[in-house]
């Protein structure tokens, strides 16, 4: 159902029960997927896709302009997922030119109030951000990762799967895969296992990663520790992970215990 009230451009495509309620504005370059349902008061805009079996709360605002001084009006992407849920006042920027172009979402995520994700942020799947979580422009959300209320995301930075960052924090350093971070600069406080015992990974592989995780931060001299770490653990798949984001290309220094 389609409000009489909601303006929506007539070269936009709206698929199959799709529910657009009262007072939204739908632009010209806008998909939306089946089963999709916007509520009241919400502005969707830009070259915007957006999945099947969505729900957007009131007042969020989708594909606006980016909040960069560099962009001067090209023409890029946002793309969101299935199975989204956007909380009142969250708000998703596209991409920029200098950034690759395009900002992409994932499936299942859950954001919360007055969250907001930048230019040219890829965001994974079943991610959570919390009461106003921003994310800079460019970071990289992996999936499985929850950021608690009121932390920031500088820009560029990383966040690996199944990640826990804590409520308040300044997330300013890489964040491995498979660990847990917070404090006001966030700091490194060990692997999220409660987090990989819900999603039933096995306890051997738990205790691989939390043993890994003892070897390779034992002393400020990580790299080093990295190089040294035994077969054993080089070869175990959760380790593996976490050995593929610490050597992988970064602008931004790594979250580590001994981080001020």
């Amino acid at each position: 159902m389609i409000d009489k009230t909601a303006i929506i451009d007539s070269s936009a495509k709206i698929s199959n029960n799709v529910k657009i309620g009262a007072y939204s504005i739908i632009g010209p370059d806008v998909e939306i997927g089946e089963n999709t349902n916007i509520q009241n008061h919400v502005s969707i805009t830009g070259n915007t896709k957006i999945g099947n079996n969505n729900k957007i709360y009131p007042f969020a605002s989708i594909g606006n302009d980016p909040q960069d001084l560099k962009f001067k009006g090209e023409k890029t992407r946002l793309e969101i997922g299935n199975n989204n849920l956007l909380r009142e006042y969250v708000t998703i920027n596209p991409g920029t030119k200098g950034g690759g172009g395009l900002t992409k979402i994932g499936n299942d995520c859950l954001f919360m109030v007055s969250s907001h994700i930048a230019h040219d942020c890829i965001v994974g799947n079943n991610v959570i951000l919390a009461n106003n979580v921003p994310l800079g422009g460019h970071a990289q959300i992996g999936d499985d990762v929850i950021i608690g209320g009121n932390s920031a995301v500088q820009q560029f930075t990383r966040i690996g799967k199944s990640a826990m960052i804590g409520g308040m924090c300044g997330v300013v350093r890489d964040v491995i895969p498979y660990g847990i971070a917070h404090g006001n600069r966030s700091i490194l406080q060990g692997i999220n296992v409660i987090g990989l015992r819900r999603k039933n990974v096995a306890n051997k592989l738990i205790i691989e990663l939390t043993d890994a995780y003892k070897e390779i931060f034992k002393n400020e001299n990580f790299s080093t520790n990295l190089e040294n770490l035994s077969i054993k653990f080089k070869e175990a798949i959760l380790v593996k992970d976490i050995i593929k984001f610490l050597t992988e290309d970064k602008k931004r220094p790594i979250c580590s215990p001994f981080s001020k």
